[in-house]
């Protein structure tokens, strides 16, 4: 595939009917299913909130993360399921099992190789990589630590590899329920961890529990892959005549590699910054970052899973105003989605850490640091969650390159900011850095579109969000007036939380309907088919 391929023709259709009832009731799974995830990594958090509060154990113990998820990324993360998928559903589209089988077996086995190949070696490189990259701002004995806790992490990695392989085949065959409850038993393994384990391992018990996590993510894929004929064989495929779909995924990936691989790398970066704000920074950041995915997850990667088959499917059928239509619809209705609940993070965000985690080594100090970097986060919601779906109108055309140069470009204009930012406002700072350039890679990527599309239905988006952000302007007034009344009656923080909540829930969706949101009209008309 040539980058001339990218530039094939797409014509006007005749006026297009809405595809959302469609996504919007196949979202509903995979929100759901994320749903439960976010709740078992809930539980997780509180259990080690409990346990290890902010502080320099924790700080080790999402460090030594940083690498073994950059190498995850790069060779067996949303590349592999972006290049992946259309070329094994070109092998079902074709009835041909066997050929689709091998081409999973092949990819299989070449990620474990070189994910394990590439696992060893971090694993010996670690202290090199923890003192010179990754966390240079961190004592000796801290150092070491995350040396010790990211050679056991490393062996999650390799798993992880593998079930990456078969959650891709199983999406292939447009069955999401079981990879999406992977995600829900990851956390549990780690929550196991912390409360049998990290008692009598510290923080490596944790990383035992993320190695078991894993374990689970692969396990719960097998009863699917045997229902759908699971085959597996000892090949590579890197030659002869079956290389051909194997060298296409590969060179699919390429691009879209280097784009994962510049997120993860500013990641890494951004926790070699926080190293040197003082012990906490780094957890604050991570906690932070934890709490803005929880809405981003369920609203912005759902829509954006689940929308991408019929992206593409409209982009190989040429049918542009399908296309945009699609898209625009989408996201409108992510953006009723998530401008309010980024209004809610900013406005319920202290008392909702409070009520989760403020318990045992957790103290107000800490809920104060998590709080500081999340309402900068919050800032970014919408712009992470629109990404889902701007970043997949270009892979729907087969274009990973434009998403990849914008994501560069933006990568280092939030790492500029973060440092610019980092000396008044602290881990604070990194998070707004984050949040300012992701919203900017929204707007050039939909610039990039309405110039190839000729339209994105720009001027429909903005109408629809100047009636979502009057309606949250007019929730956030609400939810002010019902936070002071509970803190000024001295009530707890789940009292807080809740009349806050409720208030804000009923008066944003009367205040949307009045000023004609008609996403939250649709919205349950598309889930029920009316």
């Amino acid at each position: 595939m040539t980058q001339s391929d990218h530039r094939s023709p797409i014509t006007d259709h005749p006026p297009p009917s809405s595809r959302l009832p469609h996504i919007v009731r196949n979202v509903l799974v995979v929100a759901l299913s994320f749903g439960l995830a976010a709740a078992a990594g809930l539980v997780r958090n509180m259990v080690i909130a409990a346990q290890f509060g902010i502080g320099a154990d924790l700080d080790a113990y999402y460090a030594a993360f940083k690498l073994p998820d950059l190498l995850f990324t790069i060779v067996a993360g949303g590349a592999l399921a972006t290049a992946f998928i259309p070329v094994f559903a070109d092998f079902l589209a074709d009835e041909d099992r066997a050929g689709a089988w091998r081409l999973a077996s092949a990819i299989t086995n070449i990620v474990f190789i070189v994910v394990t190949v590439a696992a060893v070696i971090a694993a010996i490189l670690a202290p090199w990589l923890v003192r010179v990259v990754i966390a240079p701002g961190f004592g000796p004995a801290e150092q070491a630590q995350t040396v010790q806790v990211m050679r056991i992490v490393l062996v999650s990695t390799v798993i992880f590899g593998v079930s990456a392989v078969q959650g891709s085949v199983l999406n292939g065959f447009k069955h999401f329920l079981l990879p999406a409850l992977g995600a829900a038993l990851y956390p549990v393994g780690i929550t196991l961890g912390a409360l049998l384990l990290a008692p009598r391992m510290g923080i490596a018990g944790l990383a035992v529990g993320a190695v078991i996590g894993a374990g689970l993510h692969l396990l719960i894929k097998v009863p699917g892959l045997f229902y759908y004929g699971f085959r597996w064989w000892p090949v590579l495929d890197l030659r002869g005549v079956h290389s051909l779909p194997v060298r296409r995924v590969f060179l699919l990936m390429g691009p879209r590699i280097l784009d994962l691989f510049v997120f993860q790398f500013s990641l890494i970066i951004t926790t070699n910054l926080a190293s040197r704000l003082g012990p906490g920074s780094v957890s604050a950041l991570e906690w932070g970052w934890d709490a803005m995915q929880l809405p981003e997850t369920i609203v912005g990667t759902a829509f954006g899973l689940v929308a991408f088959p019929t992206l593409a499917e409209l982009a190989a059928r040429h049918d542009l105003a399908r296309l945009r239509s699609t898209l625009a619809e989408t996201i409108r209705s992510v953006v009723a989605l998530t401008v309010p609940a980024a209004v809610g993070l900013i406005l319920l965000g202290q008392p909702l850490l409070s009520f989760l985690y403020q318990r045992g080594q957790f103290d107000a100090a800490a809920v104060d640091a998590v709080y500081a970097t999340l309402r900068f986060f919050a800032l970014g919601l919408v712009g992470h969650s629109v990404l889902e779906l701007a970043a997949r109108a270009f892979f729907a055309q087969q274009d990973t390159v434009t998403p990849l140069i914008i994501a560069a470009i933006t990568a280092a204009l939030a790492i500029g900011l973060g440092i610019v930012l980092m000396g008044p406002l602290g881990a604070g700072g990194l998070a707004l850095g984050n949040s300012i350039a992701i919203t900017v890679e929204v707007l050039l990527l939909m610039v990039i579109l309405r110039k190839r599309w000729g339209s994105v239905e720009g001027g429909q988006i903005l109408r629809s969000l100047l009636r979502v952000l009057l309606a949250s302007a007019v929730m956030a007034l609400a939810v002010a007036g019902a936070l002071a009344w509970a803190q000024s009656s001295d009530y707890s923080a789940l009292v807080q939380l809740l009349a806050g909540g409720v208030v804000g829930v009923l008066v944003y969706l009367g205040a949307g309907l009045l000023l004609g949101v008609q996403e939250l009209r649709r919205l349950p008309a598309a889930l029920f088919g009316r």
